[in-house]
């Protein structure tokens, strides 16, 4: 993590006001929340909901060494070491470009609309075969989390894999600012966000943002089953400097799988250049995700040994799909960090592969942040929906109630029903499952169905 003197923070954050006595004071690490401060920590009050700058002297107290402190913000507090900015989240991402610019690390950015995390757990496991690196804890990809995270990467850290996610246009580009990445990834174009962007055009005009500080012969990885990258990717100004490797399912792209084979264990597959390799994951997406990994570990000279080893041990994040045994003797699958249209077919999908299991039941809550067509694509989901393979749907929210409408058209009387509330779904779950069953349950972020998944456990 970071470890300077406040006068070097000051000059990194574009500050002001240190008073002299403070300069060599020695800070270790950076925390925004009073309440979880390790001794030595700066303290940045952000102004979000709460103000920070009213939590101050509690980070003080909790062990903080000093804090920033927007000019704007009336009565600092007296005998605290403070460093005055303009503007706490700007100087937070100020101290964090400064910081990687003083380290040798290659950076690697992800982002996409679908299977940031889960790829960016797959390259760190396939690089940590050979180097040292740090990725982003869960998804902290924000304007706040991505600073936070390149300012916990120890100093002989040599590859720092950092997810950048966005809800408009400017922020990975922001993003992209602060980390300069040498490698970037664009995992694929879905409809999240499609709310504020208003297109899937927009919102691959707006992931693109993170080629924009790609320097001369850095890579470039993107999805090339995507006929809008691969009609903008030609167009980038710096196209001809950087390096591009597509993927995908068509053989039009450098990287794409010629067998996959899925079994209880996870998922075998060969790609074109006849290489062979076993991911305990299931999902034919994350075939793809995989395919990312590999191309990153051979960017970094890794052999093909290791990069198996790391694709073999890789550890997901929780809640991508994440299976769970309760103690009833019901399979859980924990899909709830969030959902688009994309996501949940390929959670669908890769759930009715599945075998060994008695019922199968599926638990989906509303898909958030779909502007004008949310009608339409939660309609989608339930036409998909087989009663030949899934017993049972259960649905959560105003929205979700469409899936349920569109499913009914198919399933026998009382296999579909639509919840308002949680409290009274898991009631009616709970009702139907039995000792050998699997329920896959999947929502947007703000369904937060995870506390269905703690009811079922």
């Amino acid at each position: 993590m970071i470890q300077r003197r406040l006068l070097e923070i000051e000059q990194m954050v574009i500050g002001e006001g240190l008073q002299t006595k403070y300069h060599s004071h020695l800070i270790a690490g950076v925390s925004i929340n009073s309440k979880v401060i390790s001794p030595g920590n700066l303290f940045i009050p952000i102004v979000r909901l709460k103000n920070g700058h009213d939590y101050v002297e509690e980070a003080i107290q909790q062990g903080a060494v000093a804090s920033l402190w927007e000019k704007s913000q009336p009565n600092p507090p007296k005998g605290i070491p403070l460093i005055f900015v303009d503007d706490t989240l700007i100087a937070l991402q100020h101290l964090a470009r400064s910081y990687r610019n003083q380290l040798s690390v290659n950076v690697i950015g992800v982002t996409g609309s679908n299977g940031k995390t889960t790829t960016k757990d797959l390259i760190n496991s396939v690089l940590s075969t050979t180097y040292k690196v740090h990725k982003t804890k869960g998804n902290l990809n924000s304007q706040i989390g991505l600073p936070l995270t390149i300012l916990e990467i120890e100093e002989d850290c040599e590859i720092a894999v950092l997810e950048m996610g966005m809800s408009e246009h400017g922020q990975i580009q922001r993003l992209s600012e602060i980390a300069e990445p040498n490698v970037a990834v664009i995992t694929m174009i879905g409809q999240s966000h499609i709310l504020t962007l208003g297109s899937r055009e927009a919102i691959a005009d707006a992931k693109l943002e993170i080629v924009m500080n790609l320097k001369e012969q850095s890579l470039l990885i993107y999805n090339g089953d995507e006929p809008l990258l691969n009609e903008k990717v030609q167009t980038l100004p710096n196209t001809n400097q950087i390096k591009c490797i597509k993927f995908g399912e068509s053989s039009l792209n450098d990287a794409y799988p010629v067998s996959i084979k899925e079994h209880s264990e996870g998922i075998d597959f060969t790609l074109n250049d006849e290489s062979t390799y076993f991911i305990p994951l299931h999902g034919k997406h994350n075939v793809y995700n995989a395919i990312i990994a590999i191309k990153v570990g051979q960017h970094f000279n890794l052999n093909q040994q290791r990069m198996k080893q790391g694709l073999k041990q890789v550890e997901i994040t929780e809640m991508r799909f994440e299976m769970l045994k309760a103690k009833s003797g019901i399979t859980i699958i924990n899909d709830a960090w969030n959902a688009s249209p994309s996501s949940v077919k390929a959670a669908i999908e890769t759930f009715e592969q599945l075998v060994g299991y008695k019922q199968k039941i599926i638990v989906l809550g509303d898909m958030l942040e779909l502007g004008q067509e949310e009608e339409k694509y939660h309609r989608n989901i339930g036409q998909i929906l087989n009663p030949n393979i899934i017993d049972y749907i259960f649905t959560i929210g105003e929205r979700a109630k469409m899936i349920a409408q569109e499913a009914k058209l198919k399933y026998k009387k009382g296999k579909v029903k639509a919840f308002l509330t949680k409290d009274e779904a898991i009631i009616e779950i709970l009702s139907v499952c039995n000792p050998g069953d699997v329920v896959l349950v999947k929502g947007s972020r703000g369904m937060a169905l995870e506390e269905v998944v703690q009811k079922l456990i």
